[in-house]
């Protein structure tokens, strides 16, 4: 009984944190439980009857196999457990989802006695979560004259496992409740610094905003016990950042409903807002629950009599609010008008038909996008099977299609692979699409719930249809802590088995390779048409489509090969102009950013796919800008390149493949060496002439199209959280980019970062080139502020070292990273001196490494999130401002923002990158960062 006295030993250790009992997914843990069970004079037998019925976790989970199994024992009588009849252990076996539950329920329905068969039968043909083994046991027994195996697929042929679900509710009644105003970034409702409870629901739970919102939260339930609360981003967009799975399990496990009262701490249906509306790659986790997303339009531009905005002394435009959304306002959700009204529900504030799409409302119908996804596929096999015409019972995907509109880049992407289209149909932007995914990525802070998902929905192995697919230990790099090491193993032996390519070995047989997985992404995509979901918001690929997505989606991308969503507008990118010696590539993204705004007013990336014209950058250089586009909000980014780029960017990520084969990190269906076969197709596709490198047609349609003026950009660029902005709603938002003189060569930095997955070779090549260059005009080189430095591959340190840039690094360094003794602790204070840290994510995760509280922090990364790298002190707020590498070398050494003469005189003689528009030609001096 030791591993049933661990439990009860950890039960007790969790009470006094005010947690119930951890959720069992041990299999031997169960045995003994069930052993229990079965003794009818055990003193644990009623405590254990709780366990196994209420706090046992489905799916394919060692546990769910020890529990279906015992269930099966009760309903052929070979077991009499009193408080588990047989109809009952039916009805739980319902609520298990697949994997070991369905196997069951095919030997009852499938076996001997009639009544019993009967029972299973109707339990199956409410389940969905059916894979190939599980159809073709069906399938032969249909073939042999199996009358129940017919009226089981004639049951899935009419999809009755979704049309007999209840219809959603004609009215929601909902509270609100606003969580902060401006822009609600997922760090709020789920915090990098918890991302290692993410797997404990009920404890991850406990970092939702804050303990004093929730029990704000509960109150509103207290009082509206018959209404649900809504989470509301005031003047802002809600999600902003990354999908994170973990931020809207925890606003469901506060707000929603529970999915099964089997399955604990495992809610659904979740009602969130923004003024804004809901960031789009949070939107798409916000399906996968069945909730509802809600745009409210409830604060608009105060406009003179021509139409025009009126702008404040700031040059902001000034905001009327239409409608109240104040915490405790009563509103009504009409799903049926698809609007949203006062309390009483006669007023119309705002229409919200997108809300309320078909496709979305079957999300809300069936609990969740996943049950749909399944769903689809069981109907159309069951239909194939009986020989039968499908009737769909789902709506009807919209296809649209403009005769003689050429098709941009991502809408040649998604016709490639979409799957299920109506013969000879070219889709266009607002179609929904089945697509096939090429490549699939897992970061280490999702993916214990990517591998919970997977258990959840049943999947044992990865789709046959994934070129490839890799599991990153770059979130965790940083700091080798006891909670990493408890962690990381279990997830990397999990995502091997399932067929992935992991970071680290679970035999330990070669190095573990903590590179950021953005840049692992970007190497292993050898396709310019290929679709890549990727478990973190920064998935933006320079080659191919890719969309950062939830842990659930990245799951069943992995299980079906497949995606699912409409396929966006484009904003077109391209340049003019020429740069600037003393430029970095770096300020070209940030004005980029600068001259939309500028242009338009309003954020047209939002939701949308930037096609950037930038073909003359290698995919490392090109991938700093597609990567930043995740701060612009866009939904994705694809880039155009020339010809002979391309070709040279997959030379580049063969050797990089390659380099992973040689460590020994290919598996048994040399899913690698598979990648190196697919470049070199490519590639000679590309010198035949036969199919180019892709590029939009010339009378394709965009949204809006922005021409950047290179020759505006004279001075770096920095983006500022604004943190002390009066309006709220503008602090911590990337739109803030300021010129270096803005700062007058007086605001202190306190820390300086380069490293994330926005740096790469070329800026730590620049790294120490200018500390040479200070040394040399200086005599010497002296810290005011620490700088810490992480690469994000080991190719990078690899390079370095062969070509003596990383002794010159060493050479200022006060501290190198060592493999064989990784930090175990977080550092927490920091010398005035140069860092050279692990190469992973480190400070911009801000899970484990970060800033002391109340500093500011210039950095190369992409976060400036309050709280992400920095958190506030007492006496003043963090700041994380983001600007070039030499920017931010400069002011470390300087500890403070530099003048804009200074920074010209510390990057004199340096190659920083040459950019040009690709009707010109390149710059003739040759950029470190090629």
């Amino acid at each position: 009984m030791s591993l049933y006295t661990d439990y009860l030993n950890e039960i007790e250790t969790r009470k006094a944190q005010g947690l119930n009992p951890k959720p069992i997914e041990d299999g031997a843990l169960t045995q003994e439980i069930i052993g229990q069970i079965r003794d009818a004079g055990n003193t644990h037998k009623a405590e254990s009857l709780d366990h196994f019925i209420y706090n046992t976790l489905p799916g394919t989970t060692s546990a769910a196999g020890e529990k279906a199994r015992f269930l099966k024992e009760i309903i052929l009588g070979e077991a009499d457990v009193q408080g588990i009849p047989q109809p009952f252990a039916f009805e739980l076996l319902s609520h298990m989802k697949g994997g070991p539950s369905v196997e069951v329920l095919l030997d009852l329905a499938l076996g001997d006695n009639p009544s019993i068969a009967e029972q299973a039968a109707d339990v199956l043909k409410t389940q969905v979560f059916l894979y190939d083994a599980d159809t073709d046991r069906l399938r032969a027994a249909f073939e042999a004259g199996n009358q129940t195996a017919k009226s089981i697929l004639e049951s899935y042929a009419q999809a009755e496992f979704f049309t007999k679900l209840p219809e959603i509710e004609d009215e929601i009644k909902v509270v609100t409740y606003v969580a902060a105003e401006g822009d609600i970034s997922t760090d709020l409702l789920s915090p990098g610094n918890q991302a290692h409870s993410r797997s404990d629901r009920e404890l991850h739970g406990k970092c939702l905003i804050s303990h004093e919102a929730q029990v704000e939260i509960q109150e509103l339930q207290r009082q509206h016990p018959d209404k649900r609360v809504m989470l509301v981003a005031e003047k802002g967009t809600m999600g902003v950042g990354s999908s994170r799975m973990s931020g809207v399990n925890n606003v469901a496990l506060w707000t929603g409903k529970q999915a099964s009262p089997y399955v604990p701490f495992v809610n659904i249906a979740p009602i969130v807002a923004g003024t804004n509306g809901i960031s789009p790659i949070f939107l798409t986790t916000v399906g996968v629950t069945g909730g509802i997303g809600i745009d409210l339009k409830n604060w608009v531009k105060k406009v003179d009599s021509d139409g025009n905005p009126i702008l404040n002394n700031d040059g902001n435009p000034i905001l009327e609010q239409t409608y109240s959304v104040d915490t405790g306002t009563v509103l009504t959700i009409n799903t049926k008008d698809k609007t949203l009204c006062n309390a009483a529900g006669d007023e119309e504030l705002v229409d919200v038909s997108s809300s309320f799409s078909p496709q979305k409302v079957e999300f809300i119908k069936a609990g969740g996008s996943y049950a749909i996804v399944f769903g689809k596929k069981l109907q159309t096999l069951a239909a194939e099977t009986l020989g039968i015409e499908l009737k769909s019972a789902f709506a009807p995907s919209r296809e649209i299609s403009h005769e003689g509109q050429g098709l941009t880049a991502v809408e040649k992407i998604f016709n490639k692979n979409a799957v299920g289209v109506t013969d000879g149909k070219v889709l266009h932007a607002g179609s929904d699409a089945r697509v096939s995914v090429n490549i699939v990525g897992s970061q280490d802070t999702t993916g214990l719930m990517t591998s919970q998902e997977l258990e959840s929905m049943a999947a044992t192995v990865i789709s046959p249809i994934v070129d490839g697919a890799y599991q990153s230990g770059c979130h965790t790099a940083s700091v080798w802590d006891s909670k990493a090491q408890a962690i990381i193993p279990k997830l990397m032996s999990f995502m091997n088995k399932f067929g992935l390519i992991t970071a680290r070995d679970p035999k330990g047989e070669y190095h573990a390779m903590t590179d950021v997985i953005h840049k692992v992404l970007n190497d292993i995509t050898v396709d310019d048409w290929a679709i890549i979901i990727g478990g973190d918001s920064h998935t933006r690929m320079s080659k191919g489509v890719a969309f950062g997505a939830d842990s659930g989606t990245v799951a069943l991308a992995l299980a079906t090969g497949e995606a699912t969503m409409p396929i966006p507008e484009s904003v077109k990118v391209t340049f003019k102009g020429q740069m600037a010696d003393h430029m970095d590539f770096r300020d070209v993204v940030h004005a980029t950013q600068a001259q939309m705004l500028r242009k338009f007013g309003d954020n047209v990336f939002q939701g949308r796919i930037i096609e950037v014209h930038i073909g003359n950058l290698l995919a490392d250089q090109a991938f700093t800008f597609t990567d930043w586009t995740a701060e612009m909000k866009a939904k994705a980014s694809i880039c155009i390149s020339q010809d002979e780029t391309l070709i040279e960017s997959l030379e580049i990520a063969k050797n990089r493949i390659q380099i992973m084969i040689d460590k020994g990190m290919d598996n048994a269906a040399g899913t690698l060496q598979g990648l190196i076969n697919k470049a070199n197709t490519r590639i000679a596709e590309i010198q035949s002439g036969e199919k180019p490198a892709l590029t939009p047609d010339d009378n394709a349609r965009y949204f809006a199209e922005l021409v950047v003026d290179l020759d505006e950009i004279d001075e770096p660029m920095i983006a500022d959280p604004d943190v002390n902005n009066a309006d709220v709603s503008k602090r911590y938002t990337h739109d803030t980019i300021r010129p270096v003189s803005y700062y007058q060569g007086e605001k202190k930095v306190d820390l300086g970062f380069v490293g994330s997955c926005m740096v790469h070779k070329g800026d730590l090549v620049i790294v120490s080139q200018m500390l040479k260059n200070l040394e040399k005009k200086n005599g010497k080189v002296e810290f005011k502020a620490p700088l810490v430095v992480a690469a994000p591959t080991y190719n990078i340190v690899d390079e370095l070292k062969e070509e003596g840039d990383w002794s010159i690094l060493q050479k200022y360094s006060g501290f190198e990273f060592d493999d064989l003794f990784p930090k175990g602790a977080a550092r927490t204070e920091y010398e005035n001196i140069l860092y050279l840290e692990r190469p992973g994510c480190n400070l911009c995760m801000g899970n484990q490494e970060k800033a002391a509280k109340g500093d500011t922090v210039l950095a190369t990364s992409t976060r400036l999130f309050q709280g992400r790298v920095v958190e506030d002190s007492s006496e003043k707020k963090g700041e994380s401002l983001l600007a070039s590498t030499p920017v931010v070398v400069l002011s470390a050494i300087l500890g403070r923002t530099p003048k804009i003469e200074e920074y010209k005189s510390a990057v004199e003689g340096i190659d920083l990158t040459k950019f040009a528009p690709p009707i010109e030609k390149t710059a003739a001096a040759k950029s470190v960062h090629f």
